[in-house]
């Protein structure tokens, strides 16, 4: 190889050694240092992270302690554009936390020094948050806005703050007192468990107040402010609650509100913090978010261990404002119940001893006046979620499937006394007059309630044209405008057989709610289907309501006729809509029953005339059957279901709670 060759290869060395040198000014570990330091904050733990000036431990420490209050959170950091110069490096850190519902947002810059190999962060508190001292911390307050109101009818409060008085041992106060034998006498007078409650007194710190029962304080309590403090460290300490009218008011619709339970706050995902009220089962729990609100939250620096009494006695605040999230009030829950149909209703169930509902809505509107659930419900919403057995106020739905195949109530149909499908007999009720056997009209046989004349009725009427006529009464399908939850009613859409036959005396997989038999009653009343309506403004709230979703409720499920995850879904839309010639014909029949059946009791009833249809549907295995007892009926502009779980006979049991409710409702 010549010289100049040898040259060549030299000089073409030296530059791209010079390129090399020149391309490697450190910027590559810059940046892996930032994003390391990125990174560790996010985490809220920077100690791995190599300072200048500081520790790692102690800068961990230290970050630790400044963020604090705002735990659980923990911001999302992202480095910016680095900046290089010399040995020296700074870089924007934008920072985003969540706080409460909104972001907050902001950006420091950080320095990075070069040593030897190294980038190295210099500390300084102020990359945390900007202009942040050295201690100083950040502080948290929050500002609960007060839960809003459920309306009634014409905005009447049903749901509002009312007064209480929480009962309880105040350990201050106990003097020499033993703290065990005063809870067992508080316990006592207030009818709570003594041993339970003198375990939690004496478990308390000194200082606590230890309630025992929240009272309302509305005049009408019989516990005295002077028998509580009778006993040493017994206190009522007043306070405000939302409550309905009273303890059993629509309770199993309306749900209640109370301070969050530990298991509340776990499950809330941070949503819910210890005092805070939330809403447990009904509409409480499926509208708590608009109803409760948004919390207000001011974020502010502050030197560290700087004491309330302290704030309080200074002047201007030593804090200063970093971060402010403004309070926003629930907002109320509109709903159509009218209080005192409501109360009416649940004062008639409140002699009844099992399970049982009255339901009643406004046909010309859909909206739902009264839905009230009996002490024998135990809590469940019977009125809306109940699913059992119509029996015989089905025999509405196989009217109006008669009525499309070229039938009357003037038509004869055979009534036997009974009748024999693949080996089952059915027969008519017990006492069944023998007048109305053999070949009625439809009307009669209706009137009276011919389980035989409807059953020999299923050749020409199918289980696919019984399902059609139930979702053509707004039986059977979903009710988007209803808002609460519940449940609409169940018929099958196919079946064959005894199956078939049980359905049209409204037996075998047909199902009803209280709601749902008021709703087809009332599609009768209205001359075109109902939609049911409870809630008003369901979307009003930051976070909407659900109402296709059952709630969360202490009470389970009674042994009904079905669970929900058995029954089939109802359907989307409604068949063909009753016309107001078929309602017409129907209410026809429904007034027979008044005029000349089972249910003559009603004919009383001051006002409109009424219409009506009883129901008693067997189930279960047992010889003979067990009965539920329905009555539905139809008064003006008012369509009213009555049910009585294992009630017996829907005329005897049920038509006496309906003629008290109609006669009262006026």
């Amino acid at each position: 190889m010549g010289n100049s060759s040898k040259l060549s290869l030299v000089l073409i060395g030296l530059i791209l050694g010079a390129s090399l040198v020149a391309c490697d000014d450190g910027r590559a570990g810059a940046q892996d240092a930032v994003k390391q330091l990125a990174s560790a904050v996010s985490a809220l733990d920077v100690g791995a992270v190599a300072f200048e000036g500081k520790d790692s431990g102690a800068a961990n420490d230290q970050l630790k302690e400044v963020f604090k209050a705002l735990a659980p959170a923990k911001p999302s950091v992202q480095a910016g554009e680095l900046k290089l110069d010399s040995g020296t490096a700074t870089v924007p850190l934008d920072y985003s936390w969540n706080i409460g519902t909104e972001q907050w947002k902001y950006t420091v810059s950080a320095q990075l020094k070069k040593s030897g190999d190294k980038w190295l962060t210099v500390w300084n508190p102020a990359i945390l948050v900007p202009g942040l001292a050295d201690g100083e911390v950040l502080s948290s307050s929050n500002e609960t806005p007060q839960r809003a109101a459920i309306l009634g009818a014409g905005d009447v409060p049903l749901v509002t703050y009312r007064p209480v008085v929480n009962v309880g041992i105040d350990k201050p106060q106990l003097g020499g007192a033993d703290a065990a034998d005063s809870a067992t006498k508080l316990a006592q007078l207030v009818g709570v468990d003594p041993a339970a409650y003198a375990t939690q007194v004496t478990a308390a710190g000194p200082e606590a107040f230890v309630a025992a029962i929240t009272l309302r304080d509305d005049g009408t309590r019989t516990i005295t402010d002077g028998q509580i403090s009778a006993i040493p460290g017994g206190r009522a300490i007043k306070d405000m609650l939302p409550l309905a009218p009273t303890r059993t008011f629509a309770r199993a619709l309306l749900g209640t509100a109370a301070e969050a339970s530990a298991e509340q706050i776990e499950k809330s995902g941070g949503v819910l913090k210890a005092g805070d009220t939330t809403g447990t089962g009904g509409l409480q729990q499926q509208y708590d978010a608009q109803l409760r609100g948004t919390d207000g939250i001011v974020v502010r620096a502050q030197k560290a261990g700087l004491t309330a009494e302290e704030i309080k006695a200074a002047s201007p605040d030593p804090r200063r404002v970093l971060f402010r999230v403004e309070i926003k009030a629930g907002t109320p829950l509109k709903t159509t119940l009218d209080p005192k149909l409501q109360q009416l209703a649940e004062d008639v169930l409140a002699k009844v001893g099992p399970a049982s509902a009255i339901v009643a809505l406004r046909p010309s509107s859909g909206a739902v006046l009264a839905a009230a659930s009996g002490p024998g419900s135990n809590g469940y919403d019977t009125a809306m979620l109940g699913q059992y057995a119509p029996g015989s106020i089905f025999k509405m739905v196989d009217s109006l499937a008669m009525f499309r195949n070229g039938m009357t109530p003037d038509s004869k149909v055979d009534c036997p006394a009974t009748l024999t499908v693949d080996g089952r007999t059915f027969k008519n009720a017990e006492g069944y007059p023998a007048s109305s056997l053999g070949s009625v009209t439809l009307r009669d046989a209706f009137a009276h309630s011919c389980n035989t004349a409807f059953i020999n009725a299923r050749d020409k009427v199918s289980q696919a044209q019984l399902e059609s006529a139930a979702t053509s009464l707004g039986v059977a399908v979903e009710a988007p405008a209803l808002g609460a939850a519940a449940f609409l009613g169940s018929v099958p859409g196919a079946a064959e057989g005894t199956e078939h036959a049980a359905s049209m005396i409204g037996q075998g997989k047909v199902l009803l709610s209280p709601l749902s038999a008021a709703v087809m009653a009332g599609s009768v009343a209205k001359g075109a289907p109902v939609s049911a309506q409870l809630v008003l403004n369901p979307s009003a709230g930051p976070t909407p309501g659900t109402p296709s979703a059952a709630p969360t409720t202490a009470a389970s499920a009674p042994q009904g006729d079905a669970t929900a995850s058995s029954a089939p879904a109802p359907a989307k839309t409604a068949g063909t809509p009753v016309t107001a010639a078929e309602a017409a014909a129907l209410a026809d029949m429904m007034r027979a029953v008044v005029t000349s059946g089972h249910a003559g009791f009603l004919a009383s009833v001051p006002g409109a005339p009424v219409g009506a249809k009883t129901g008693t549907a067997e189930f279960g295995k047992d010889n003979p059957p067990k009965t539920h007892a329905w009555i539905v009926a139809v008064h003006g502009d008012l369509a009213v279901a009555v049910f009585v779980e294992e009630g017996g006979l829907g005329a005897t049991v049920s038509g006496p709670l309906l003629k008290e409710f109609l006669t009262a409702a006026g």
